[in-house]
């Protein structure tokens, strides 16, 4: 059964990006006990832009941590291993680092039932520069994007909460567009 292994907010803050002050939330931080989820997210969580981050459909980001040896591999060979050895959870700017469940197993309308809320996946997380800054090194939206390593995105459907620690059910919905398939096309219209 999958399962929420942490729980991650972030409040919006100025950081320097290629010499530019940039308002961000991706730098997401643990967070211990129970948290409310309501209709636009996690108590205690922002987004700073929320022309591509937040509002209903996107008040939730979940990522496999399935993901994150790939990351670390990633950030060796772009000669970050002497930052740190290994990422927290929450590197990837999601609120929910989970496992059990890929992005390939996920489609657009399924629910993820936790024992107190329900999420619904929505659509994948398309990576910026933004995440390039926090991971490092300036290829890894691209490399992102070539391994369609992305998690997605989830509404609120039962407010309630979440803790560290729960498993959740997979419920499946219409299962008309899956989460790789979307996160291919959106790719696709951006580089026509």
């Amino acid at each position: 059964m999958p399962q929420l292994l942490s729980l991650q907010t972030a409040c919006a803050r100025h950081v320097l990006i290629q010499g530019r002050k940039v308002l961000t939330a991706i730098h997401k931080q643990a967070v211990t006990g129970s948290v409310a989820v309501l209709p636009l997210g996690l108590q205690g969580d922002e987004q700073a832009d929320l022309s591509v981050h937040g509002g209903l459909d996107k008040a939730v980001y979940a990522y496999p941590t399935e993901h994150y040896a790939f990351w670390q591999q990633a950030r060796q060979e772009a000669g970050l291993a002497d930052i740190d050895a290994t990422l927290p959870w929450g590197s990837m700017g999601e609120n929910l680092s989970i496992t059990g469940l890929l992005e390939a197993q996920v489609w657009v309308g399924d629910v993820l039932q936790f024992p107190h809320c329900a999420l619904r996946v929505t659509q994948p997380r398309e990576p910026c520069y933004k995440f390039n800054a926090a991971m490092g090194f300036a290829t890894a939206a691209k490399l992102m994007a070539q391994n369609g390593c992305c998690g997605f995105y989830l509404a609120v459907d039962k407010p309630g909460s979440l803790q560290a620690g729960e498993a959740f059910e997979l419920l499946p919905g219409p299962r008309r567009l899956g989460i790789p398939e979307m996160f291919k096309a959106k790719l696709f219209k951006h580089m026509r």
